[in-house]
């Protein structure tokens, strides 16, 4: 398994395999199954999560915490049809652009 950021895009592929499947076998399917809102509200838990792990907790609850938030920003992603590919390419173009330029063409 490699341990880069190809792991996102693979484990995207596997959530993304995981829609329509049978939520009694399936976390990730019961998700689904559940519907945005409830996919939503577990990255918000897992969002929490991670910040009181990064203020009170030890590193090691930090990176399982993180890997929790990003595993269900994933599947968010999934079930709005946006892929890995789409941010990555959202993340090079703001590469070499001030965040506060940035911020302010957002604003315009």
């Amino acid at each position: 398994m490699p341990s880069d950021g190809k792991i996102v895009d693979q484990l995207y592929r596997t959530i993304a395999a995981r829609q329509g499947a049978d939520p009694q076998e399936s976390y990730t399917a019961k998700l689904f199954s559940k519907g945005r809102g409830k996919i939503a509200q577990k990255l918000g838990e897992e969002s929490v999560e991670t910040v009181v792990a990064a203020l009170t907790e030890t590193p090691e609850r930090l990176v399982s915490e993180s890997a929790d938030l990003l595993y269900h920003l994933l599947v968010l992603w999934a079930d709005c049809g946006v892929q890995p590919a789409d941010v990555w390419a959202e993340l090079e173009r703001r590469q070499g652009v001030s965040g506060i330029a940035e911020k302010n063409a957002r604003q315009e």
